[in-house]
Protein backbone atom coordinates (compact mmCIF):
# COMPACT_ATOMS: atom_id res chain seq x y z
CA UNK A 1 0.00 0.00 0.00
CA UNK A 2 1.51 3.37 -0.99
CA UNK A 3 2.21 6.00 1.64
CA UNK A 4 -0.09 8.97 1.97
CA UNK A 5 1.25 12.47 1.42
CA UNK A 6 1.40 13.02 5.19
CA UNK A 7 3.26 9.77 5.76
CA UNK A 8 5.79 10.66 3.04
CA UNK A 9 6.33 14.03 4.70
CA UNK A 10 6.92 12.39 8.08
CA UNK A 11 9.34 9.85 6.57
CA UNK A 12 11.22 12.63 4.82
CA UNK A 13 11.41 14.69 8.00
CA UNK A 14 12.74 11.65 9.89
CA UNK A 15 15.36 11.08 7.20
CA UNK A 16 16.44 14.71 7.34
CA UNK A 17 16.85 14.62 11.10
CA UNK A 18 18.83 11.38 10.92
CA UNK A 19 21.07 12.80 8.21
CA UNK A 20 21.85 15.93 10.24
CA UNK A 21 22.35 13.83 13.39
CA UNK A 22 25.09 11.91 11.55
CA UNK A 23 26.77 15.08 10.24
CA UNK A 24 29.82 15.97 12.31
CA UNK A 25 30.83 19.10 10.38
CA UNK A 26 27.72 21.09 9.49
CA UNK A 27 29.73 24.00 8.14
CA UNK A 28 31.54 21.79 5.65
CA UNK A 29 28.29 20.12 4.62
CA UNK A 30 26.66 23.43 3.73
CA UNK A 31 29.72 25.22 2.31
CA UNK A 32 28.91 24.52 -1.35
CA UNK A 33 25.38 25.85 -0.95
CA UNK A 34 26.58 29.00 0.80
CA UNK A 35 29.23 29.58 -1.87
CA UNK A 36 26.65 29.20 -4.63
CA UNK A 37 24.25 31.54 -2.82
CA UNK A 38 26.95 34.19 -2.38
CA UNK A 39 28.07 33.83 -6.02
CA UNK A 40 24.70 35.15 -7.19
CA UNK A 41 25.50 38.53 -5.64
CA UNK A 42 28.94 38.62 -7.24
CA UNK A 43 27.24 37.97 -10.60
CA UNK A 44 25.12 41.05 -9.93
CA UNK A 45 28.33 43.03 -9.36
CA UNK A 46 29.74 41.58 -12.60
CA UNK A 47 26.77 43.10 -14.46
CA UNK A 48 27.78 46.55 -13.18
CA UNK A 49 31.54 46.03 -13.51
CA UNK A 50 32.00 43.45 -16.30
CA UNK A 51 35.63 44.42 -16.96
CA UNK A 52 36.49 44.14 -13.27
CA UNK A 53 37.96 47.63 -13.17
CA UNK A 54 36.91 48.24 -9.57
CA UNK A 55 39.16 47.06 -6.74
CA UNK A 56 38.22 43.66 -5.31
CA UNK A 57 37.41 45.23 -1.94
CA UNK A 58 34.85 47.52 -3.62
CA UNK A 59 33.37 44.61 -5.57
CA UNK A 60 33.00 42.63 -2.32
CA UNK A 61 31.35 45.64 -0.64
CA UNK A 62 28.89 45.88 -3.53
CA UNK A 63 28.12 42.16 -3.34
CA UNK A 64 27.48 42.48 0.40
CA UNK A 65 25.10 45.38 -0.29
CA UNK A 66 23.23 43.27 -2.86
CA UNK A 67 23.04 40.49 -0.24
CA UNK A 68 21.68 42.90 2.38
CA UNK A 69 19.11 44.20 -0.11
CA UNK A 70 18.04 40.61 -0.84
CA UNK A 71 17.40 39.90 2.85
CA UNK A 72 15.69 43.27 3.36
CA UNK A 73 13.33 42.37 0.50
CA UNK A 74 12.62 38.98 2.12
CA UNK A 75 11.81 40.70 5.41
CA UNK A 76 9.57 43.20 3.63
CA UNK A 77 7.63 40.48 1.83
CA UNK A 78 7.33 38.44 5.04
CA UNK A 79 5.91 41.47 6.86
CA UNK A 80 3.40 41.99 4.05
CA UNK A 81 2.35 38.33 4.20
CA UNK A 82 1.94 38.50 7.99
CA UNK A 83 -0.16 41.64 7.70
CA UNK A 84 -2.41 40.01 5.10
CA UNK A 85 -2.77 36.87 7.23
CA UNK A 86 -4.10 38.79 10.26
CA UNK A 87 -7.88 39.05 10.15
CA UNK A 88 -9.14 42.62 10.35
Amino acid sequence: MPLSQGERALAGRKGGHLSWARTTDRTARTSNGRATFDARFMRMVDELDPDKKLPESERERMAESFRSAYFADLAFRAAQARRQAVPS
